[in-house]
């Protein structure tokens, strides 16, 4: 018999067994490629135990068998367990060095950002876009992508917290975002010639094929390696070499190291690298 997991002595709600649990493993790992932690357990439980009640289903045994028959719940399975974290010019020399980079380019024709989550970094990136090139329509295409489709609604809306920006400078606040009133009091959003700089797209990093074009002068893909293991690492910073234009540049997580891969990309900056070609 296998016994249930127990984070606390609490009888939970639902039946959720160890081999549940290394079945969810299992099952992110393949359709995303995220290698989840044997710490995560209750993270796991706390976040699908939202689905099964919506569901009405009454163990996770049974859920995952119907995940694994359905595809609209696998979207939702995703959406669950993917860990959204961002901030506006989070990790800032990432955008000072972008507007170097855009300084010393001034041909740059497209960035993409690849895990855009609720879209405060690519705003970021658009906001340093428009401020090096004093101009909402510079002849750039910025795309970006996430396989959450539930942070891409919220990002596409560009509807945010006002704390949220209360770190950026009065200039920014001015220039980029409009005051909420009335039941948006207490909100901001992005000014509609910013959100037009920026095209949100699905894309799971796993999938075979991606809606990306190229060559692609910039990337930012920040924290999203490190829940991959070594081998897919590798696979998909190779893919994104490739797409890249010889003298680009790839921007990486604060956690984030690829000097084990000196065939793929050199360092030219603090967890900045350009591609080997």
């Amino acid at each position: 018999m296998t016994a249930v997991l127990q984070a606390s002595p609490v009888q939970r709600e639902f039946a959720y067994s160890r081999r549940d649990f290394e079945r969810v493993k299992k099952l992110l790992f393949s359709q995303a490629g995220i290698n989840l932690a044997d710490s995560k357990d209750a993270m796991v439980y706390s976040r699908l135990a939202r689905r099964l009640r919506v569901l009405n289903i009454s163990s996770f045994k049974a859920y995952l068998t119907f995940v694994a028959q359905n595809e609209e719940e696998m979207e939702h399975f995703i959406n669950a367990l993917t860990t959204n974290l961002t901030a506006f010019f989070r990790e800032p020399h990432h955008f000072d060095a972008l507007s170097t980079y855009l300084k010393a380019n001034p041909n740059v024709k497209r960035i993409w950002c690849a895990a855009s989550s609720t879209g405060e970094e690519p705003y970021s990136i658009a906001m340093t876009v428009a401020s090096v090139f004093g101009s909402f329509s510079p002849k750039i295409s910025i795309l970006a992508t996430d396989i959450d489709s539930k942070v891409l609604h919220i990002a596409r809306e560009g509807v945010y917290s006002q704390s949220s920006i209360a770190q950026l400078s009065l200039q920014h606040r001015q220039q980029f975002f409009y005051k909420g009133k009335g039941k948006y009091r207490g909100k901001v959003k992005i000014a509609n010639e910013l959100r037009q700089m920026v095209r949100f797209e699905p894309l799971n990093l796993m999938s075979p094929s991606w809606c990306v074009e190229g060559p692609v002068d910039i990337i930012f893909c920040r924290n999203v390696m490190i829940y991959f293991d070594r081998q897919t690492q590798q696979k998909i910073l190779s893919r994104m070499v490739t797409l890249m234009a010889p003298n680009g540049m790839y921007v990486a997580g604060h956690s984030e190291n690829f000097t084990m891969y000196p065939n793929l990309v050199t360092p030219m900056g603090k967890t900045i690298y350009r591609p080997v070609t």
